[in-house]
């Protein structure tokens, strides 16, 4: 049977149009991966117009992983030895595409690696795959990435999937894991760092922030606002990663109330000196990655934090909005722009008393969507990967906005929280 099987398969791959494509991240062709293998990949199709309508995995002619979409990232077990893979998209239309990767499962002791590549050059934001193996009966008990001797993520288990922010220039990087029986393998892999974009570094630190609140029910923007105040302070060096944090307070009496800080880093009244007055610049731009560090003082009073890049240009308003919403469901959420409602992402947002890291990353599509694309919290990742469409702004409105927001809780309790290293990536 399985050999009739292998026959129909491949007379479907051979079928395939040559104008769809399966881009497999990981794992790469011939490569040595351990007993559970991350697949990483994306199908796209030029020929239908409804796109592609799920992905799959063979191994060994077994279709053994299905999901819905174009983007494919999945956890799959394999036997010890070699095996023929494969990586197949389904369109819409009746047609579809694949591509093959062969693998190898190793017995022994060992950390694989499947991104990034050893000696590879990598974005400021690295995307780090690995899955580790271990002849200690009791398993693995954890991974880790040390980044010039510093051990800077951890996750329990022996799979491994997260994005670091890493210093630009060459990097000594080391994938570690330790079994259960005090064991520990590794493998190294030194990466060069290459900005792919602009960084605007420190925007905390700007003298330039303007802000105003908000009040229920209506939420319209007032400044004073009756029962709700605020503050802001520079050059705060304790707490601080860089010396040099941003210190920001709500207190009030209106309960809910919120409090907008925003930045205008392009465009008009830009604060870093990218005015852009030919109009060239941020019709250029597709991706932004947001990153800071941030203090929370009192998780139990911190109602929602919102993190936000706004874009504006010819009538066209894309608001990236995005919020934790910490009292709410411990959730992430998303902005609808058309509707001008939160959408949940259907992912954890998990804040801790003192110092936490967060990376947003967004992207401008075509007919400008905006894509929501991941977040990522205190070194653990997740994909969001949400679109919707843009809403209309004056014609007037010029430029690129980075945000921060402060929402009160049932009390308005007073609350403090600090950023640290803002930074805006474009490009």
């Amino acid at each position: 049977m399985k050999a009739v099987f292998s026959v129909v398969l491949l007379s479907l791959f051979i079928a395939a149009p040559a104008f769809a494509t399966v881009v497999v991240s990981s794992p790469t062709n011939g490569e040595t991966v351990g007993t559970t293998a991350t697949y990483v990949a994306t199908g796209t199709t030029a020929t239908c117009s409804k796109g592609v309508a799920s992905m799959g995995v063979y191994v060994d002619n077994d279709l053994v992983k299905v999901v819905d979409g174009n983007q494919l990232n999945a956890s799959i077990p394999l036997t010890v030895g070699n095996h023929n893979t494969v990586v197949q998209e389904w369109d819409f239309c009746g047609d579809s595409t694949f591509t093959p990767i062969a693998v190898t499962v190793a017995t022994q002791n060992g950390v694989y690696v499947t991104s990034p590549a050893p000696n590879s050059t990598v974005d400021l934001l690295a995307n780090y795959v690995a899955t580790a193996t271990s002849t200690c009966s009791k398993g693995v008990a954890s991974m880790g990435i040390y980044v010039n001797n510093i051990l800077v993520y951890v996750v329990q288990g022996a799979e491994l999937n997260t994005s670091l922010e890493l210093p630009l220039g060459a990097q000594r990087t080391v994938v570690e894991e330790w079994d259960k029986c005090g064991g520990a393998t590794y493998s190294i892999v030194n990466v060069t760092v290459a900005s792919t974009g602009t960084k605007l570094s420190n925007l905390q630190a700007n003298a330039s922030w303007k802000s105003w609140g908000q009040l229920p029910p209506i939420y319209a923007d007032c400044s004073p606002c009756a029962g709700l105040n605020w503050s802001l302070v520079h050059g705060v060096t304790s707490p601080s990663l860089s010396g040099n944090a941003t210190q920001f307070n709500t207190s009030g009496t209106t309960p809910y109330g919120v409090v907008l800080w925003y930045n205008p880093v392009i465009g008009q009244f830009s604060t870093q000196g990218l005015p852009d007055d030919g109009h060239t610049l941020i019709p250029s731009l597709h991706n932004f990655t947001y990153s800071t560090d941030l203090y929370v003082t009192n998780v139990s009073v911190t109602q929602v934090l919102e993190f936000d890049v706004s874009m504006y240009m010819d009538g066209t308003g894309m608001f990236f909005g995005t919020q934790c919403n910490n009292l709410g469901g411990g959730e992430w959420d998303v902005l609808d722009n058309v509707t001008q409602h939160w959408a949940s992402a259907g992912v954890p947002c998990k804040l801790v008393n003192g110092w936490n890291h967060l990376t947003l990353q967004f992207q401008r599509g075509s007919s400008n969507t905006l894509l929501y694309q991941s977040v990522t919290l205190n070194g653990v990742p997740y994909n969001i990967n949400k679109t919707y469409a843009p809403f209309v702004v004056p014609a007037s409105w010029y430029g690129i906005t980075v945000n921060y927001q402060m929402d009160g809780n049932y009390n308005q309790s007073a609350n403090t929280t600090y950023l640290d290293n803002l930074s805006l990536t474009y490009w």
